[in-house]
This record gives structure tokens, sequence and C-alpha cells, in this order.
């Protein structure tokens, strides 16, 4: 009895694009600058890293394990703009 498996050279393709949109998100993605006191500021300042994110990862979509790696790191630095803003308010606040 024999056993054949097939698949493997289209996850072995999947991985190495994942490889290869991994490193085009490696070190900083983007800048950007905004009015912690401006809601609608803030909330441009999450489109544009959510734009740049999808930009550099553009060739890749559609595979799986990038588009779920995408959504979290998206979420991440959503929340990390959040947090930023808040605390420049609270600050101003404070002084």
């Amino acid at each position: 009895m024999s056993i054949k498996i097939t698949g493997l050279e289209e996850l072995q393709k999947k991985l190495d694009d994942a490889g290869r949109a991994f490193r085009e998100l490696d070190g900083e993605i983007s800048t950007v600058k905004f009015n912690p006191n401006d809601p609608s500021s803030v909330e441009a300042a999450v489109v544009r890293m959510e734009q740049t994110i999808d930009a550099k990862v553009a060739p890749f979509r559609g595979n799986e394990i990038v588009e779920g790696i995408i959504e979290q790191l998206k979420e991440k630095y959503q929340q990390e703009i959040y947090d930023r803003a808040a605390k420049a308010r609270l600050q101003r606040e404070a002084s």
C-alpha cells in the first residue's frame, strides 16, 4: 500500500510568498501624523496605515497565511494609534 501526498508544492509556494510578504513588512512600515484631539485626524491616520500595509503586501493577497497576519497587524497598529492619541490627550489635560 502506498500513500500519495499531494499539495506540497502549493503549500511551499504559499509559505515562500508569506516569507516575502513579511520581509516587506519588516522594519518601519509607515510614519503617520495626526492631531490626537481630532477624531477624524486619528481615523485618517489609521486608514493611511492600513493602506500602506495593503500596498506593501498587494502581490501576496489571497494567500491565507498572509491575509491572517495582515489583519492582526492592522489591528495592532490601529490600537497603537488610538493608544498614542489617548496618551497625548491625557498629557495635554495634565499640563
